[in-house]
Order: structure tokens, then C-alpha cells, then sequence
């Protein structure tokens, strides 16, 4: 898709060279000078003037209150030309082997190109133009927003690239709260008959499975002994007696499943309308760097003062990673689009009054001008100005910016 900039004013073409990767201590880098700008003579109209033998073009891109156009005023040794005595024809060389071949027809007293003039304005320009049986050849240059960076380089700057193409665009809200053990996962063991310990089979932290001695008891009436068995899996968080002690009614053991535990976090009583059962939701770990994924298995139905509606969400601790206590920040998705164009939001950079990404052919970087929809998490939609499949830089993108910058590679709007 091509993208069209906002009306403006008359606009004189002017050479504008590639930079190079800019220097700071940063990174490892070549530094060489910018390269200055080629003195442009401007016309009447603001256009590049194009001089041979007496016989002139000048050539502007006007868009005042018009999608950009190519606007041509011809004349003969400082006398102006009428528009039906000169054929002209613009060839533009974009980068990635894009070429545009502009025709041009009589408006008034001026010839006016037929195809709107897109964003970037970065082409190479070759203009004919034939009067009186002759023909009269130029060719520029008129970069903007390009740079060239070597692979090595770009690799050292960390500079990262993909292709453009279908996303997933996940709109989220964010929540906070801690992992908690759910009391499901606790058992006090305490004994069914008083009696007098016999034999405590375990140790404090030792991890049991379901059906594995925990206590053998001598009850009190009969003197028979009986072992307690573990009701679940899980390990030994409290051992409270020992071998020789009666039970007196107390809680002998505790016993906690550590294997599954629940983030319970507190929506926004704003957001709570937005939050249903089964939304997935991402959660960061504080001490952990892996984030943990689950999904929304309750829904509070009252608001905890201070705090919000508590939502929780199941997460497997089979490698025991998470321990209860630790604090969650929670993104839960509440809304998901599929999208045709997206590109990642880490690689979008500011260029003029645009939202750009840099694409990249070869060892070259262009800016693309973008068109945005929907945007959210790491993805955004792109409406606009960038073809499916392009090669564009998603990591590190500001380096490219800062040279492109500092080398003055943009036209002046």
C-alpha cells in the first residue's frame, strides 16, 4: 500500500545523499562526515530548476490542498514556454528496484504529472524533456530518510529485522497482586484417635506423594496403631510433633501442594466489565524472568477496598520456580484482533510528522511512512504505506534514526 502525505505547500526537489552509522562511544562503528547538500536553484514556483543551452524545466512537487503531484513550467532563455511545445517524462528509481514513469498533461499554464508522487520521496530522478526536435537529459539524486550500514555493523548495533506480515494485535489491561497457595493445597494432619506418637515418618520440607506415611499413632482405647497417609502430594511446610508425644487434638503436620498455585490479582473496578472467565493473562514474577501463562478461573464478586475486584489464575509450579508471597504483575487480554499488516511497536520511530519503520534492502535502510490501526501489547496494525512481506527493522531502530538525523537525510515539507 502506498501512502500519500498530508496537503502542504509547494515543495522544491533537492539532493539529499545517504548518511552513514552515527558515532558515539555506544557503539562500534565507522564515523565519517555527513555529506553536505547540493546547492539547489529554486524557480518562481519553488521547483528545482533545471538549466541546458538557454532551454530551462523547473520541476516542483506541489500539494497544496492536492495529494502530492509533479508540476513542470518550461523556458526558453528566460522566456516562458507554452505547456503544448514541450514533452516531458520523470522516471523515478526507487530502492528495492521500484520504478515510477510519471506522464504529464497541460493544466493552465503549466503541465501537471499523472500519478500522485508517495511517500518517500526518495528516488533517483531521470527527466526528458524534447523541444523543437530536441531532447534535453537530467538526472539527480533526491534521497531522504536513507542511510546505508553494512551488515557486520548493523549486527554490532544490535539492529534486528523481520518481514511484515499477519498478526495478532491483543488489547490488555494490567493487574497486580501476589501468588498465593489456594487452601485447597493445605492440609493440617491431626489425628482421627488420641493416642501417643510412635514413629514421625517424615522430615520438616520433605516432599510426599499422595498415600505416603506421614505419622503411626498408639491409640489411647485398645493400644492399636494406626498410620496417617498423606491426603495429597505436596511437601512438609509445619511438623509439630515427635515420636513419644501424645496428640492431644493438635495439628501434627502441614502439608502444602506447591506444585499449582494461584496469582491472585485485582482489577480496576473500571476494567472489571472487560474481564470474563477463561481471558488469558501473562503474568511477570517478581525474582523470575520467565513469565508464567494461565487463565482466569474466578471472578470476585466484590470489590476489596483499596484494592479492586480479585481475579484468579492457576499456574503450574512443577519446576518450583514461584513461591507463594511473590509478587505478580498480570496483562490480561481482553479483546484480540487478527490483522493482515502488523509490524512490531518496538520498531516504530518518529520521522517528520510520521510514524515510521526502516526498511531494508540490501545494506540499505529507507524510512516507510506508516498508517496505523490498532495498536496494543507488542504488535501494531499498519493500515498503510508499508508492502506485506517488506524487510524492516524491529530492534534497535533508533540507531538508524540518530544517523539518518544527523547526516540531514530528510527533504524540507
Amino acid at each position: 500500500m502506498k501512502r500519500l502525505i498530508q496537503p502542504g505547500v509547494a515543495m522544491a526537489l533537492s539532493l539529499i545523499v545517504t548518511g552513514t552509522v552515527m558515532s558515539a562511544p555506544a557503539y562500534a562503528v565507522e564515523n565519517q562526515e555527513a555529506a553536505a547538500y547540493e546547492e539547489v536553484e529554486k524557480g518562481p514556483n519553488n521547483g528545482r530548476m533545471l538549466r541546458q543551452d538557454g532551454f530551462a524545466i523547473e520541476l516542483a512537487i506541489f500539494e497544496d490542498g492536492v495529494p502530492p503531484e509533479f508540476r513542470v513550467w518550461a523556458t526558453l532563455n528566460g522566456q516562458p514556454l507554452s505547456p503544448d511545445e514541450v514533452k516531458v517524462r520523470v522516471v523515478l528509481d526507487r530502492l528495492g528496484d521500484v520504478q515510477d514513469k510519471i506522464g504529464f498533461y497541460r493544466q493552465e499554464d503549466y503541465q501537471r504529472g499523472d500519478m500522485a508522487i508517495y511517500e518517500p520521496h526518495s528516488f533517483a530522478v531521470a527527466l526528458n524533456a524534447e523541444y523543437q526536435g530536441k531532447t534535453y537529459r537530467w538526472a539527480y539524486d533526491n534521497f531522504e530518510g536513507r542511510v546505508d550500514i553494512k551488515d557486520d555493523i548493523a549486527a554490532a548495533n544490535g539492529i534486528e529485522t523481520a518481514k511484515a506480515g499477519p498478526g495478532t494485535i491483543h488489547q490488555t489491561i494490567t493487574a497486580y497482586g501476589e501468588l498465593i497457595n489456594p487452601v485447597e493445597n493445605t492440609r493440617d494432619i491431626v489425628a482421627r484417635f488420641a493416642g501417643v506418637v510412635k514413629k514421625v515418618h517424615v522430615k520438616l520440607g520433605s516432599q510426599v506423594k499422595k498415600g505416603d506415611s506421614l505419622v503411626t499413632i498408639e491409640s489411647n482405647q485398645g493400644l492399636n496403631a494406626y498410620t496417617i497417609k498423606a491426603p495429597i502430594d505436596g511437601v512438609v511446610s509445619g511438623r509439630y510433633v515427635s515420636a513419644g508425644e501424645q496428640t492431644d487434638g493438635q495439628t501434627l503436620l502441614r502439608l502444602i501442594n506447591n506444585r499449582e498455585l494461584v496469582a491472585e490479582i485485582y482489577v480496576f473496578p473500571q476494567d472489571r466489565s472487560k474481564v470474563r472467565m477463561g481471558s488469558p493473562v501473562v503474568l511477570e514474577v517478581d525474582g523470575v524472568e520467565q513469565p508464567a501463562e494461565g487463565v482466569i478461573s474466578y471472578i470476585g464478586a466484590e470489590i476489596i477496598e483499596g484494592q479492586g475486584f480479585p481475579v484468579r489464575i492457576a499456574i503450574d509450579n512443577a519446576a518450583g520456580v514461584f513461591s507463594p508471597g511473590a509478587f505478580v504483575h498480570g496483562r490480561i487480554t481482553v479483546a484480540r484482533y487478527d490483522v493482515s499488516l502488523s509490524v512490531k511497536r518496538d520498531g516504530i520511530q518518529a520521522f517528520r510528522d510520521f510514524q515510521v519503520v526502516y526498511a531494508k534492502v540490501g545494506e540499505t535502510y529507507e524510512v516507510r511512512m506508516l498508517e496505523l490501526g490498532a495498536q496494543a501489547g507488542e504488535w501494531a496494525e499498519v493500515l498503510g504505506g508499508l508492502e506485506p512481506g517488506t524487510e524492516y527493522v524491529t530492534s534497535n531502530s533508533y540507531v538508524i534514526k540518530a544517523d539518518i538525523d544527523k547526516s540531514g537525510a530528510s527533504h524540507d515539507h
